[in-house]
């Protein structure tokens, strides 16, 4: 496991700003155990007091607050308490779409209490939607996969017409689309499934549905984790390969591996520096071996949940450039760490069966692909706590489904 041992043992770090992290989901341990093995304290904003982020043995402190059930002003003023009761200007890392795009609409009100990158106005969001984000990689000469938007049914029907299937069926806003249909994507195979799924999932007085090409190859997905300066020059940047995805072929890096892309890394940098971006980024792209072009598919405008996989030589990750970025230091960097895996236990624990079943994925394959994990998602040596109420938070989730198909007609 990488630790922030060889940066702090040369007196490189200043620990003195405190950082809050706002984790409602299960991932916001990992940037506690990146900055606070460098000695940084850190606070958690948690949305569950069960979630098993909230007990890695790094949080100085943790505190309970939905930013997304409780209304702006309530969360303006809480935050801004709190920031008070540490008693000096912290960091404020949001985690997830939610929290991010809190942070940035309401960037002017806690900048009195907090640090955080001067993001442009509006270009959070606008990287947050998928239809202005991909039309933003047109502009500004970005290749993305081809996308279509209709108004109503009458535009699928004649989307259908020429379509190459299979295609995706995604959330505009997908947020809104979770929260409404508990998926955020789906892929469909014929025109007759494609209007099945849009009429269930389709809200017709607000239309939030786009139609993209589904681009073939379940090994063909890259990431870039990186991040940006004031003047949008990238200070750190690593590129990977996802392996394995939770939900299979369309969810989150479930099992990943670090190679690098320059096609990737250049495509980034040069996109971020035309929209002035600023702060961490996580962006995805998918290989069109048809076109021979790195397409992106989605871009994150904070840190990523995957974060942990792409750490150079030197143990620099973007929760640590962001940190030293913010506070006035050099961020040093080290070399990309060829062949670095990295997993999340019950994500891919769950996933690879979808893979085998599919004859992607062999017994034997399945065993070998573990080998050079060097850090895992729940399991640190010295942070046990979060994986044990990993597992029995994942061992109550099978129990609840197992329970819900039972009693289901």
């Amino acid at each position: 496991m990488v630790s922030g041992g060889t940066l702090l043992e040369k007196g490189q770090v200043n620990t003195s700003v405190p950082v809050v992290v706002i984790a409602p989901g299960y991932h916001g341990h990992a940037i506690a155990r990146s900055l606070g093995r460098l000695g940084i304290p850190i606070y958690g904003i948690h949305a569950d007091p069960r979630s098993p982020a909230a007990r890695s043995r790094y949080w100085q402190e943790n505190f309970f607050w939905n930013i997304a059930k409780a209304s702006p002003e309530e969360s303006i003023n809480w935050l801004l308490q709190l920031s008070r009761k540490i008693g000096s200007r912290p960091i404020l890392i949001p985690t997830d779409d939610d929290s991010c795009l809190f942070v940035a609409d309401h960037a002017a009100a806690l900048k009195e209490g907090f640090l955080f990158p001067n993001q442009p106005a509006g270009l959070t969001r606008s990287l947050s939607s998928k239809k202005q984000m991909y039309y933003l990689c047109k502009k500004n000469g970005i290749p993305a996969a081809e996308t279509n938007f209709p108004q109503n049914r009458d535009d699928v029907i004649e989307f259908s017409k020429n379509a190459a299937f299979p295609v995706m069926l995604k959330g505009i806003d997908t947020l809104a689309l979770r929260r409404r249909t508990g998926v955020k994507m789906v892929v469909v195979e014929d025109s007759k499934t494609l209007l099945q799924r849009y009429d269930e999932m389709e809200t017709s007085e607000a239309p939030n549905l786009m139609l993209q090409e589904y681009l073939p190859g379940s090994d063909a997905v890259w990431m870039f984790d990186g991040y940006f300066d004031d003047e949008s020059n990238c200070l750190f940047g690593l590129t990977a390969n996802m392996i394995r995805q939770y939900p299979a072929y369309t969810g989150v890096t479930s099992l990943g591996v670090c190679f690098e892309n320059d096609t990737v890394a250049w495509q980034t940098r040069k996109f971020m520096k035309a929209i002035g971006y600023r702060g961490p980024l996580d962006i995805g792209y998918k290989y069109d071996k048809r076109s021979g072009l790195y397409k992106a598919i989605d871009v994150n405008p904070r840190i990523g949940m995957t974060f942990r996989l792409l750490v150079d030589t030197i143990g620099m990750d973007v929760a640590r450039a962001a940190y030293l970025d913010l506070t006035g230091q050099t961020v040093l960097t080290g070399d990309p760490p060829a062949g670095r895996k990295w997993i999340v236990e019950n994500f891919d624990l769950v996933s690879s069966p979808r893979y085998c079943l599919d004859g992607k994925l062999g017994i034997r394959g399945w065993m070998r692909s573990y080998r050079g994990v060097e850090e895992a998602s729940w399991f640190a040596r010295d942070d046990l706590a979060p994986f044990f109420m990993m597992g029995w938070r994942s061992l109550q989730w099978t129990c609840e489904r197992i329970l819900k198909k039972r009693v289901s007609p």
